[in-house]
């Protein structure tokens, strides 16, 4: 049998321990070396590239399967590579589909993730899932590039907006612009509390839309492309101050559409233009933001 570059170590002074066998899997799957729908070795196989007992291989194998990356664990055959959750089916919405996408894409040793969106919300919300499995130490990055276009706090927002025009004193755009900024803060801080915590070298960078984006776009490593179009819906909101009658989106809500490299030459184009279109908008017509 061929001994993977990653196993090599194991002839050495130490055994790769279940994690890390998890971590060489995870990779190979991510980069497309073990397909959707393909078996895996057998544990036997397995335990020999790696050097290590089966007991470690069928920890490494439960810990992707709680990840989701595989299917059929507990049968008596290998288990197979789970297919990825935007083709599973239908597009879920995207505070469901968004969160196991991120922890797929920190797996790697290099993230970086692009989003154009109205706010943060669902972005610094859906980070929770991939910062979770690094402080339990289940993925390890080693750094990790996050930019973020949101709209200028200067331009007329297309929405959210007052139902009737309230001008330069429209409270509906007061409290975007509040949540814009307390949101984006918040997925910073928790980014950069990566840096103390784990030495994970970290870059959260903002700049600012001269337009309201009509849909959501985040980009994965690349590799990816995920978006969801903005339902504009008229609602009402209650506050001390009274009742805000406005034009708004569920961003949360919305359905999220996936895209892959590894899916064929349409998804692949989709991608491509996709990071294209957002590298044009960041070096060219958008602004510095500063959150404040």
């Amino acid at each position: 049998m061929v001994v993977a570059q990653e196993s090599v170590a194991v002839n050495g002074s130490r055994r790769l321990t279940p994690q890390e066998i998890a971590d060489v899997l995870r990779e190979r799957i991510r980069a497309g070396e073990l397909k959707a729908g393909e078996r895996l070795p057998t544990q036997a196989e397995l335990a020999e590239e790696f050097g290590v007992e089966r007991s470690a291989v069928r920890q490494a194998l439960r810990v992707l399967h709680e990840d989701g990356l595989l299917t059929n664990v507990s049968k008596g055959s290998p288990p197979r590579i789970a297919e990825p959750a935007g083709e599973r089916g239908e597009p879920q919405p995207t505070m469901v589909a968004l969160a196991p996408r991120l922890a797929q894409a920190f797996s790697v040793p290099r993230v970086r993730i692009d989003a154009a969106c109205l706010t943060a919300e669902t972005l610094m919300l859906a980070l929770a899932e991939p910062l979770r499995l690094i402080h339990e130490g289940r993925i390890r990055p080693q750094s990790i590039d996050v930019r973020i276009l949101l709209p200028s706090r200067d331009i007329n927002l297309a929405f959210p907006i007052s139902v009737e025009d309230r001008g330069d004193d429209d409270p509906v755009h007061e409290r975007w612009l509040a949540q814009r900024n307390a949101q984006g803060q918040v997925l910073r801080h928790n980014l950069y509390a990566l840096r103390s915590t784990h030495g994970v070298e970290v870059r959260v960078t903002f700049r600012a839309l001269p337009f309201t984006p009509p849909v959501k776009l985040y980009l994965l490593n690349e590799q990816e492309a995920l978006i969801a179009y903005y339902m504009v819906t008229r609602r009402e909101e209650f506050t001390d101050s009274g009742t805000m009658d406005m034009y708004d989106v569920l961003g949360t809500e919305s359905l999220l559409f996936s895209f892959e490299k590894r899916a064929g030459q349409r998804d692949a184009a989709f991608v491509v233009e996709s990071q294209k279109w957002f590298d044009a908008l960041w070096e060219t017509i958008t602004s510095d933001l500063t959150l404040f």
